[in-house]
Parts: C-alpha cells; sequence; structure tokens
C-alpha cells in the first residue's frame, strides 16, 4: 500500500466518526485509531505523525490518582501510545535506556515500541524518578497499557 492511500485513509478516518479503521490489502495490513480526546501523542520519527492537544490539568490528576487505587506506586503513569512490542534498549545487547531510580527530564527517551516495522521512541512528559518499569523488554503491549511510574 503506497503512502498516497495511507494519507486517503487518514482524511476518511479524520472525517468520519469513526475511532478505528482496518484495512487489509493482501497481505498488508494497515491500522488507524485516533488518539482520545486528552490523551497525549507522542513525537515519532515516522512519514505520517499524529498530534493530539495538549491534556488539560484535571485529567493529569486523574491519571495520577488512578495508579494508587491499581495497586502501582504513586506517581505519573507513562502508558503505551499504541500496540507494539517494547524493548527497553535501542539495539539487542544495549544497556536499558531507563531503570528504577533513574531521575529523567521531560522528553527523554525512555524505551522503544516497535509497531508495523517502526520504531518509536516513549519519551517521559514528565521530569522526575523512574518508581516502576512496568513491561519487560521484547513483551507486547496494548494502547494506553501503564509502562512506567515517574514521581
Amino acid at each position: 500500500m503506497d503512502l498516497r492511500k495511507i494519507k486517503k485513509l487518514i482524511d476518511l478516518l479524520e472525517e468520519s466518526n469513526l475511532a478505528e479503521l482496518e484495512i487489509k490489502e493482501g497481505e498488508e495490513v494497515v491500522r488507524l485509531s485516533r488518539v482520545p480526546k486528552g490523551g497525549v501523542a507522542l513525537a515519532a520519527p515516522a512519514p505520517i505523525a499524529v498530534a493530539a492537544a495538549p491534556a488539560a490539568a484535571a485529567p493529569v490528576a486523574a491519571a495520577e490518582a488512578a495508579p494508587a487505587a491499581s495497586g502501582l506506586p504513586a506517581g505519573h503513569v507513562v502508558k503505551a501510545p499504541m500496540v507494539g512490542t517494547f524493548y527497553a534498549s535501542a539495539t539487542p545487547g544495549a544497556p536499558a535506556l531507563a531503570k528504577v531510580g533513574q531521575q529523567v527530564k521531560a522528553g527523554e527517551t525512555l524505551g522503544i515500541i516497535e509497531a508495523m516495522k517502526m520504531f518509536n521512541q516513549i519519551e517521559a512528559d514528565v521530569s522526575g524518578t523512574i518508581q516502576a518499569i512496568l513491561v519487560e523488554n521484547s513483551q507486547s503491549v496494548e494502547f494506553d497499557q501503564p509502562m512506567f511510574v515517574i514521581a
């Protein structure tokens, strides 16, 4: 499937009230989904970038309060922005990009998610200390799955 067809599919998705669209053409599969309102889309080195509006203060506060109820350490939860395979380091055998107890700054890379043969950097959206890493190297992750807790 060429880039022009994918761009047309994106336009169709944006014009409709659909939340997700999946097209199969032979062995190729293209799956597009919208970022929910108040959600966060991370910039990725990809030919097609999807941007979301900045999150309001209330949803952030709710997102930080929810982990305490679910048994996670208190703090800001970084969630998977897409479905794919999580990698803790940029190359096999290299040290992990993030470790528990490590100080991170907003924008610093915590890991990588491979989705459809594209590698997308997962960045810290707040500065602080990593309290927990909730995913293993080479583990499949789902959309909105908690990955890191930063306090």
